[in-house]
């Protein structure tokens, strides 16, 4: 897994779209800091920039260098969520402009596959993560339902965890300003 890890944080030093596996289904990613990358991205998956995307961070550390405030609440959903779980935080900072939602906010998972946890560490720097599918296309399950489209247009394909099926899209969470959960997707 080494040797993955180092080719593809190369990918991604190189400005390139990558196809990865994540902590829940195949994503396509790129640097969450570049907005040509990020607009790469989009032109793939056929979707306007006003969709935003969620990013992948490794550690609350690696949060917090990314957002102002992790709210007392984000922090007590995490520890206790039993399977991937995105936040929607408010005023990101550093990131790409076109990963960020139109009211300031920005959809942050940290990730729990060890594939990508040693990669954006190697990275040192946050991912996105978006299905790899065409926009209003079924989300595939697995490596052998991606779309030869979507695989011919990304510059660099993760070559582990092929035969894994995902069987679950992580849950997405916001904080509301009096500290309540409204739950975005179940």
């Amino acid at each position: 897994m080494k040797e993955e890890v180092l080719h593809t944080k190369q990918a991604l030093l190189n400005k390139q779209v990558i196809l990865y596996p994540t902590d829940t289904v195949w994503g396509i990613g790129c640097d969450a800091t570049d907005n040509k990358a990020v607009e790469k991205i989009y032109q793939i998956k056929q979707r306007e920039e006003s969709k935003s995307l969620i990013i992948l961070v490794d550690s609350f550390e690696m949060l917090s260098r990314f957002v102002k405030e992790i709210p007392d609440t984000a922090k007590e959903e995490l520890s206790k969520a039993q399977r991937p779980t995105t936040i929607i935080y408010k005023n990101p900072i550093g990131l790409a402009k076109n990963c960020i939602a139109s009211d300031n906010t920005i959809a942050i998972r940290i990730v729990q596959n060890d594939f990508c946890i040693q990669l954006i560490k190697e990275f040192d720097k946050p991912i996105v993560s978006t299905s790899a599918n065409i926009s209003g296309e079924p989300t595939p399950t697995s490596f052998s339902e991606i779309s030869t489209s979507i695989l011919d247009s990304v510059d660099y394909v993760v070559n582990l965890q092929r035969d894994t099926i995902a069987t679950t899209s992580s849950r997405i969470l916001r904080i509301t300003d009096n500290h309540q959960v409204e739950v975005i997707r179940e």
